[in-house]
């Protein structure tokens, strides 16, 4: 298999608390992994220094075979996530949120153009319906929807990214059962579409546990540290429970 992320003896503390400690991960191409654990135990703290925006206090951060800290922005951008506060901006339309995903990828010029008007409509379109959302949401302004409608619009900016791995730190917390099922199965299935390719490799952190079965590999996380890895055949209810 080919290996894309590594975290290899990671720990993150200061004078207060330790958030985490001897944190050792490898991620290879294709992988569903689920991290689970209660409010506190270190989710989006692995999240943020597995995408390289946290330095932890010790250990290294690897992204195929390089330090993720000496990456090109072009590498950068093959690692996407979805954030909790979601980063939207607010005074923007649709579309515009949508390209700002592709950023990474294009010029300053395309930028500005970015700015000013609609670009690249039937491909900010197609993202719109890989999320259930209908194509004349482009035109609405990110401050005029719903937390649920904000929270597809983050994960289309990501399929405009186009990244090969997906960190999601809680990305269903504003969507109901079915919603979550759905945009959840849009990762798992990785439908083909025309113009968009689905990431086949996904890390998220979840509240949701009745999700977890829909992924190949679990990580439970204690305290700031990696007490269960799994494959998901091999989790049981106690061993679920004992995270909580």
């Amino acid at each position: 298999m080919t290996k894309l992320l590594e975290l290899k003896n990671i720990s993150l503390y200061n004078q207060e608390n330790t958030r985490v400690k001897d944190i050792n991960l490898s991620i290879n191409k294709g992988e569903k992994i689920a991290i689970i654990g209660k409010s506190g135990s270190g989710k989006s703290t692995l999240i943020s220094i597995a995408n390289g925006s946290i330095a932890p206090t010790e250990g290294n951060v690897i992204w195929k075979g390089l330090n993720i800290n000496n990456i090109s922005n072009i590498e950068s951008s093959k690692i996407g996530t979805i954030w909790q506060d979601l980063s939207l901006i607010e005074e923007l339309n649709v579309a515009q949120n949508i390209n700002c995903g592709a950023l990474g990828k294009h010029s300053f010029i395309w930028a500005l153009k970015n700015l000013l008007g609609i670009l690249d409509k039937n491909l900010c379109q197609e993202c719109l319906a890989a999320v259930s959302l209908p194509k004349k949401t482009i035109y609405s302004y990110i401050n005029k929807l719903s937390g649920g409608q904000k929270q597809r619009i983050a994960i289309a900016r990501l399929l405009r990214q186009e990244p090969e791995i997906v960190l999601g730190d809680e990305p269903f917390s504003n969507l109901d059962p079915l919603l979550s099922k759905n945009i959840l199965n849009l990762f798992i299935s990785r439908k083909n579409y025309h113009s968009i390719k689905i990431p086949e490799t996904i890390i998220f952190s979840l509240h949701q546990i009745n999700l977890i079965n829909n992924f190949n590999r679990v990580i439970g996380l204690k305290d700031g540290q990696i007490v269960l890895d799994r494959a998901i055949h091999n989790i049981n209810q106690s061993k679920i429970d004992s995270l909580f």
